[in-house]
């Protein structure tokens, strides 16, 4: 397959043949052919400012159910699929603390992303974030954000709090990294993620690993081969839009 999709020349070899640990190759380029047809065989990007680009596909793989209910996942929100989200969080969505838009800074919530995690700053490396800031103007990378009022300012004076990111194909949404500068601003985020791909019918939110956090938002983990099928599913679902 040619064109938007990239072509099966890529240097990663085929996700089922990796180790656990999921290392599936090293080189190319992080141009949108090349991240499309990553995404589309169950594998991204991971490396560090002054390395090569590394790709992976892990096994297990860190999802959250967007159809999950208490029979199979206790922590289950009515509403919200497996996302866990407890009542206190349930009551400060309610408020109206926090307001919530979609693509509006797509490029300022990946650098916010990156600069906020505790191993450093990854956005910078290669061409990750004009390559992922393509795929945005393609319509394949999505943001969701979450705002607080400024207080003392303007009532329409509104300051980023928090986001989340990530690659879209069919019914699929890899969720690459989120980040908050309020309490609560990335889990409003990722509650008002799930909600959207919920109401449009999409079928898989993958979010690569199961970390501590994602861990208490009610991500969950599955054996890589099944990943795979869902995904293959989920790429082929066609009507379903993110925007």
């Amino acid at each position: 397959m040619s064109g938007i999709w990239g072509s099966r020349d890529v240097p990663w070899i085929p996700p089922e043949l990796a180790d656990p640990d999921g290392f599936v190759g090293v080189g190319g380029d992080l141009k949108p052919p090349t991240l499309l047809r990553a995404y589309a065989d169950g594998v991204f990007p991971w490396f560090n400012d002054g390395d090569p680009i590394l790709w992976w596909s892990p096994d297990p793989r860190g999802t959250i159910e967007l159809y999950a209910d208490t029979s199979t996942h206790p922590d289950a929100t009515p509403g919200y699929g497996g996302l866990h989200v407890s009542r206190r969080l349930a009551r400060t969505i309610r408020s109206g603390k926090f307001r919530v838009t979609v693509n509006q800074c797509f490029e300022r919530v990946m650098r916010e992303c990156g600069e906020r995690r505790p191993e450093g700053t990854w956005v910078d490396a290669g061409d990750m974030l004009p390559g992922y800031a393509e795929l945005h103007r393609l319509g394949y990378a999505h943001s969701v954000e979450a705002w607080i009022k400024v207080e003392g300012e303007d009532p329409d004076a509104w300051e980023l709090a928090g986001g989340t990111y990530g690659v879209c194909i069919g019914g699929l949404f890899a969720a690459e990294s989120m980040f908050y500068r309020v309490t609560d601003g990335s889990k409003v985020a990722l509650a008002a993620l799930v909600q959207r791909l919920r109401d449009r019918g999409f079928a898989l939110l993958d979010v690569q690993m199961k970390t501590e956090h994602t861990s208490t938002m009610g991500a969950s983990e599955i054996p890589r081969a099944e990943y795979l099928k869902r995904l293959r599913k989920a790429i082929a679902m066609t009507g379903v839009s993110f925007a």
